[in-house]
């Protein structure tokens, strides 16, 4: 449950100063976000895919749904259990997807932008199936209390897989309104890889915006099995605002423009100061995202009631700080502090707030003003930073809280698949409670390693004890590791190189005329074409961006594999491409391109048009 109050007893100040931190030599981000990464392979349920690489998972959940008439396979168990629940899920979703938007770059730098898509998709792929029907969402699989009274692999499992909905006789307005959140979001993921799908994506981001305004209603008051475990405590009031900046973001419409201007005093979102971003509390994350379209000049006639929301969201920035009005807590070794359950959610959604806020920040030249003075960008990144390194080791125990990270770290995780021999290497059948005789009383290590999990973390005194019965600290999340994939992708980025996060994702249509070059075509032995084109241009503080447009065409009888290509003389983002070492190659859902067909990757930046060449390509 939520605690919306805070109080910091003055004697943690006084330790902070003592605590004896680790001296840090640095951290490696990029393996640390590969790993983060995994877990959500972990947390698949349904049928596994052939690239499934955390390989001592296997298919479950198989007729989820069916009871109900409907096809429920897919989506994620949340934590260490193995009930599907909504509104998590769909928060993770949108924490996934965000960061992929701000942080596309650097995620395909590290190789990762591949897999991050396919996490998204893993999850929207079951959202769609949720959403039979524009007022049906279908919101949890499985009851959590018979769920807990067994200990069984997610393959093994025997407990009820009944599926609970949200309709207008039930209505769910925090549900339904995350997840047009999530859709609208991975919507914007897709816009430039796979178009069809987005289109799907924000169709389905409308109806249930649209449903979720109409209806209106606590989703724990329909799916009233929900209530133990994930309470809606805030209300919906914050998942409506949250739902209408996703889909202004997702769409540049007027109407929900018009909607967070029109509703952000009634509705809280200039209003509420918050300390806390979870898949609970949104407003911060609202005024967050309201604050860039101000720094963005996109408010239209909105523009004093988005101020408002901007000093909401500086004001969240500043508590975490321990530079406002009404401070977070922090542990004595300088860990935000919310609650002894799980903690580190918090913490991961807090530092990726600070870190986009800082980007924003710098990207518009300014700073962040705070009660005690002005913050700049680099010390709100710098302090997102400190709270990452704590996850990752630098703590008074030295230990880290991502599973599989570094030396020491949790071995005890209160996770049933982890907990117990893959059901690959023995396939007898687990019982209910037998699983608690043999596997949960077990004070091994886990059998199967749950890499890059980040697990409930340390007490209010950084105290933490890795024993699988204490779920408290020991169980995992998915909503814990979805915000760490933008910042360990900006932080695996250094200080240099970044873009402007200002910039539109959508390129808006060319006000003036552009003289557009002759398509230049680049082959090699006359197998592989590449044909370049300029398909937008735009002007931005002074400076003239283009958007190009790249086909690679396999001419040749055969299918093209392995291709490698050079890219020279790039100087801002690129999509639909992986990035492999110096060359670029087939992005993950590509892996080889039949005779005759074509594939599309875009780039943007700020000069004539990259050099692109075939370095290496086999035929199949």
């Amino acid at each position: 449950m939520v605690n919306l109050t805070i109080s910091m007893p003055p004697l943690f100040l006084l330790l902070t100063c003592l605590a004896p931190l680790l001296a840090s030599a640095g951290h490696d981000y990029r393996q640390a976000l590969t790993k983060s990464i995994l877990f959500f392979e972990a947390q698949r349920s349904g049928y596994l895919p052939r690239n499934q690489r955390i390989t001592w998972r296997a298919n479950s959940g198989l007729n989820d749904g069916k009871a109900s008439g409907v096809d429920l396979v897919g989506g994620y168990y949340d934590a260490g259990d193995n009930v599907k629940f909504g509104l998590p899920m769909a928060f993770t979703v949108t924490m996934m997807s965000w960061s992929i938007l701000e942080y596309g770059k650097q995620l395909a730098a590290n190789g990762e932008l591949g897999h991050a898509m396919e996490a998204v998709k893993w999850g929207t792929d079951y959202f769609i199936k949720a959403h039979p029907s524009p007022n049906v969402l279908y919101g949890e699989v499985g009851d959590g209390n018979s769920d807990h009274y067994c200990w069984q692999r997610p393959e093994d499992m025997t407990t009820d897989r009944r599926a609970y909905r949200v309709d207008p006789s039930n209505p769910g307005s925090d549900l339904a309104g995350e997840t047009a959140a999530a859709m609208a979001a991975a919507s914007l993921v897709f816009r430039r890889y796979n178009p069809s799908y987005s289109v799907q994506l924000l169709s389905h981001a409308r109806q249930l915006f649209e449903f979720a305004d109409k209806y209106r209603g606590k989703y724990d008051s329909s799916i009233t099995v929900a209530q133990k475990y994930y309470q809606s405590v805030s209300g919906y009031n914050d998942e409506l605002l949250w739902a209408a900046a996703w889909l202004y973001r997702a769409t540049n419409n007027q109407y929900y423009l018009n909607y967070l201007g029109n509703n952000g005093d009634s509705m809280g979102g200039t209003g509420w100061a918050m300390t806390e971003f979870s898949w609970d509390v949104k407003y911060a994350g609202v005024q967050t995202l309201v604050a860039k379209f101000l720094m963005q000049g996109r408010t239209g006639k909105y523009a004093s009631t988005f101020e408002k929301y901007k000093q909401k969201a500086e004001f969240f920035m500043c508590s975490c700080l321990g530079k406002g009005t009404r401070n977070v807590q922090r542990t004595p070794g300088g860990l935000i502090f919310r609650q002894r359950w799980n903690n580190l959610q918090f913490v991961t959604s807090a530092s990726f707030l600070m870190t986009v806020y800082s980007d924003y920040l710098a990207s518009s030249g300014r700073s962040l003003n705070c009660a005690s003075g002005n913050v700049s960008p680099s010390a709100l990144l710098s302090f997102a930073k400190s709270q990452i390194d704590y996850i990752l080791g630098d703590n008074p125990r030295a230990t880290s809280y991502m599973v599989g990270y570094g030396s020491n770290y949790p071995r005890q995780v209160h996770h049933r698949g982890s907990s117990i021999v893959s059901i690959k290497v023995d396939s007898k059948f687990v019982t209910c409670r037998g699983g608690y005789a043999t596997w949960f009383s077990r004070k091994a290590s886990d059998p199967n390693l749950l890499t890059g999990a980040i697990v409930g973390g340390p007490d209010a005194y950084d105290n933490f004890a890795d024993h699988r019965d204490n779920y408290e600290q020991t169980e995992p999340a998915t909503y814990n590791n979805a915000p760490l994939l933008g910042v360990l992708a900006r932080l695996s980025a250094g200080g240099g190189g970044r873009l402007n996060h200002l910039l539109p994702e959508v390129v808006p249509t060319p006000k003036q005329t552009v003289t557009r070059p002759s398509p230049a075509s680049v082959s090699s032995t006359g197998q592989i074409s590449v044909q370049q084109k300029l398909t937008a241009s735009w002007d931005f503080k002074g400076r003239t961006y283009y958007r190009y447009s790249a086909l690679v065409t396999n001419r040749s009888t055969r299918t093209v594999k392995d291709l490698k290509l050079s890219i020279l003389k790039l100087y801002g983002p690129l999509w639909g491409l992986s990035k492999s070492g110096d060359s670029y190659t087939f992005p993950a859902w590509a892996q080889s391109l039949p005779s005759g067909k074509s594939i599309e990757f875009v780039y943007i930046h700020s000069s004539p048009q990259a050099d692109i060449s075939v370095s290496n390509y086999k035929l199949d």
